[in-house]
């Protein structure tokens, strides 16, 4: 049994896989932040997630051969690298497990754990790939200063917008009412108190108001499109980038997929443009459907790591499933 956690900004995903490709067990929890809910917060979090999926189960600790927990910020402070590794031990009860980024869930899913690259676009955003056995990362600083074309950062180009509308220095659209009605403010100068107070410039709240972006876009307004284009560009440069890291040759094919909540719900609002803009950088990008959820990718990739990789016929079988789940 092979234990898969994909940690996020927002909430956790838990799924228990056999070496048959069957899923034995799946469970939602909060977000696995430690930037923002700190190392106690976090591993207590974690246990209370590996606890309540394993009892949702009826399964013991004991029969997880091997664990994965793609942990969000994960390789991004080395002064508490040792302390992050040893959260998920005291759910474990002396299960074997790894902890990674939670970027190595999303390629780990989308490509089935082949060679190629895998960019995340959820709360925050991220890239991701591996070839001939070397690894490369791209973006991912976090939200103050990176995460393009995540939720937040569609959200804040959003914010920005309706600010420079209000002000006179671009012209109204749809989306400037729009935000207006869906915050229900009384006046445009209110969105201050909306975010700084009401949301108390939460990263996870603030991220969701990339929805409104994404209802103004689909409606056809071009401000608002124009901010999924420049994620889409965004995020096709942290693929290109990664690409390069990675030595792929000229000629050399290379599969890219995605994953994270903003490709879940823009659809093509951003993956037309996503497209494009790999084209635009190297003409032998194979853009994936991606093939598992990060969840059941963290899940293959423990049983990567425990020295047993599932079989083309357990994957396919375990994409059947998670079709369905």
């Amino acid at each position: 049994m092979y234990l898969g956690v994909d940690g996020g900004g927002t909430k956790t995903a838990l799924a228990l896989v056999d070496a048959d490709g069957n899923i034995r067990g799946e469970h939602s929890a909060p977000g696995a932040y430690y930037f923002a809910s700190g190392l106690d917060a976090t591993g207590r979090a974690l246990a209370d997630a590996v606890a309540a999926l394993l009892e949702s189960a009826g399964l013991k600790a004991s029969s997880i051969e091997f664990a994965y927990f793609g942990l969000p910020g994960y390789g991004e402070d080395s002064t508490v690298a040792d302390a992050l590794e040893r959260l998920p031990a005291a759910g474990l009860h002396g299960t074997p497990y790894r902890c990674g980024n939670d970027m190595v869930c999303g390629w780990a899913g989308s490509l089935g754990c082949r060679d190629g690259i895998s960019v995340v676009a959820g709360t925050g955003s991220i890239c991701y790939g591996e070839r001939g056995g070397n690894s490369a990362r791209c973006g991912g600083w976090g939200e103050m200063f990176s995460d393009e074309g995540s939720a937040y950062w569609i959200a804040c180009r959003g914010l920005n917008l309706f600010s420079r509308m209000s002000d006179g220095r671009a012209p109204r659209s749809l989306f400037h009412e729009l935000l207006r009605t869906r915050l229900e403010l009384a006046a445009d100068l209110d969105l201050c108190g909306h975010v700084y107070t009401r949301l108390a410039s939460d990263r996870a709240r603030i991220a969701q108001l990339a929805r409104v972006v994404q209802e103004a876009a689909l409606a056809g307004d071009a401000p608002a499109m124009a901010v999924y284009a420049e994620a889409a560009a965004e995020l096709a440069g942290l693929v290109e980038a990664t690409r390069r890291q990675l030595g792929f040759g000229a000629d050399e094919a290379v599969p890219v997929s995605y994953s994270g909540g903003v490709f879940d719900y823009a659809g093509a609002l951003l993956l037309r443009p996503f497209a494009a803009a790999l084209r635009a950088h190297h003409p032998h990008y194979q853009l994936e459907t991606p093939a598992l959820p990060p969840v059941l990718g963290a899940a293959l990739y423990a049983a990567r790591c425990a020295g047993h990789p599932l079989s083309v016929a357990a994957i396919k079988r375990l994409r059947e499933q998670g079709k369905q789940s």
